[in-house]
């Protein structure tokens, strides 16, 4: 039985998915949480938000994230990050997934991947959970319901919790799985109902689709001056370095908070909502983000709420850590209504550096922009993991490694070909520590930072006096209004210049040591911007 808006020459049936119970299409925001109520997979709460746990799994599985390999993407893959699976192992988990699923209620939400429509991915999501479907409708871009009619989905992707993968069958590792095939335009994924395997199984797609049609997919925020939206930046960055938070300029218009594509038109967001961090959200620093979860339809993921209020508590990290909320993009005040932007002025390139070395800003030549951002740098605090017992280095090539099925040199040649042909300012912005390493130091002032961004973005910043830093050989401004002239000289902070020195030489060291991966494949003018 079907319910619901569909092109009725492309039901699930159409795609050889048969024998299903009672298929839900195109369910809008209240039917949804409706659905998901009715079947307990989670409480309203205050404001219409729904509040639900994601069991097992409170994060992403990518140790069990797979690419077919078949002669087509052969070459294309970086095999070395991207974990293969056999034709034929696929076609097994396909044809038992489907029969796991026979006779069960299923929703399905056709969907845009892409505010450009001349770049956008045109995604079926079919899922086994009704918050599911709200999730990734939040998350991805929405057709108008008279497009529905007619919609030919390029891609589908069915995700089913409740199934459990077989490696030695499945050729998989655990009995969890996301499974990529090129081929057949497939993803699977079992489970797991960490909702963000779906979002990022869309992005994994359309960092390996869109570079062939010449768009660089980025992992970053982006945003632009109200009322021009020629003056576009974008900040790259990994988990806790402030992609969301700094992007969030009241004074700007936000583009999107993580996924976007840079293409011969400009800047344009991937999705049509924000995934947010909720762990101790604060109410006065991020209000937008604070309200989103009092909002009607917005999923909030793990966090902890009182039975009776249900007030939600942003200190509880007892679920995880990885507490979140999901929304659409309206949701947010100056958000923009298309998604879109011009080309890049400003290419900013977050790190939270816990050694306390890097400066709080840095300007980049083209060359050195290439260098960093093929490292992807940022530290784990001590702490954030068992063992971890001083600042660990992660390098996540193109600051999203585990989300990237190309070589990186494939994105740092389409990235470097955009600046050098737009003249992009380039930063590197350090969120992290200054005095000292984490335990010793203190976390970068944030309104030193949004001073510091604010000059850079408005011109300001570039025209003032700059020194060459001795140990990364990119230039640091020497004094800005609004900011203490010893922040800019990072040595000055610390209470021993020698202690300095060697964290310095160690990090360098660090820095030499993970991007000696890259140097085969990379220009000369990289090579000669490499530290160390």
């Amino acid at each position: 039985m079907n319910h619901g808006r569909v092109n009725p020459a492309r039901r699930l049936e159409d795609q050889g998915i048969t024998g299903l119970g009672t298929v839900y299409y195109n369910f809008i925001e209240p039917a949804l949480v409706e659905a998901a109520v009715q079947r307990g997979e989670g409480r309203i709460g205050k404001g219409g938000a729904f509040l639900c746990t994601t069991g097992q799994f409170t994060g992403r599985s990518p140790k069990d994230k797979f690419v077919v390999r078949t002669p087509s993407v052969e070459d294309k893959i970086w095999w070395e990050n991207n974990a293969p699976m056999a034709p034929e192992a696929f076609d097994r988990l396909h044809d038992d997934m489907l029969a796991h699923m026979q006779g069960r209620d299923y929703f399905v939400q056709d969907l845009y991947a892409g505010a450009d429509p001349a770049h956008r991915l045109d995604v079926r999501v079919v899922t086994e959970l009704a918050w599911h479907g709200l999730f990734i409708r939040h998350l991805l871009r929405r057709p108008d319901r008279a497009e529905l009619e007619t919609f030919e989905p390029e891609w589908t992707i069915v995700n089913c919790p409740s199934f459990k993968a077989d490696p030695a069958r499945h050729g998989c590792r655990t009995e969890t799985v996301i499974a990529l095939n090129f081929d057949r335009k497939t993803i699977l994924i079992g489970n797991t109902q960490y909702a963000g395997e779906n979002k990022k199984s869309v992005f994994t797609l359309l960092n390996y689709l869109l570079p062939e049609k010449g768009v660089m997919p980025m992992h970053c925020s982006a945003n632009h001056a109200i009322g021009d939206d020629g003056d576009a930046a974008v900040f790259f960055g990994l988990s806790g370095t402030g992609k969301t938070t700094l992007s969030a300029d009241p004074s700007r218009t936000l583009i999107g908070d993580d996924e976007h594509g840079w293409s011969d038109e400009g800047t344009f967001n991937f999705e049509g909502g924000c995934y947010a961090k909720t762990i101790n959200l604060n109410p006065e620093a991020e209000p937008e983000i604070y309200a989103t979860t009092s909002r009607f339809g917005t999923v909030v993921e793990n966090m902890v709420f009182d039975p009776e209020t249900l007030d939600l508590d942003f200190e509880d990290s007892s679920l995880t850590e990885n507490m979140r909320c999901a929304y659409p993009l309206e949701y947010i005040s100056n958000a923009s209504a298309t998604g879109r932007g011009g080309h890049p002025r400003n290419v900013v390139m977050l790190t939270c550096d816990a050694f306390g070395v890097l400066p709080p800003i840095a300007r980049l030549t083209p060359a050195q922009a290439m260098y960093h951002f093929l490292s992807g740098f940022t530290a784990k605090t001590a702490g954030t993991e068992r063992g971890v017992t001083e600042p660990t280095p992660t390098f996540s090539t193109c600051f999203g490694a585990p989300f990237m099925p190309r070589r990186p040199e494939v994105y740092g040649k389409l990235l470097q070909e955009r600046i050098a042909r737009h003249g992009a300012e380039c930063w590197l912005v350090n969120t992290g520590w200054t005095g000292g390493a984490y335990g010793t130091g203190r976390r970068m002032p944030i309104k030193a930072t949004r001073a510091l961004l604010t000059a850079a973005l408005n011109g300001s910043l570039a025209k003032g006096e700059f020194r060459k830093d001795a140990n990364f050989g990119f230039e640091v401004p020497v004094s800005v209004p609004g900011v203490d002239d010893a922040l800019l000289n990072p040595r000055s902070t610390w209470a021993d210049a020698a202690a300095y020195d060697a964290q310095a030489r160690k990090l360098v060291q660090m820095f030499a040591d993970n991007f000696g991966q890259y140097v085969p494949y990379i220009d000369a003018d990289v090579k000669a911007a490499a530290i160390g």
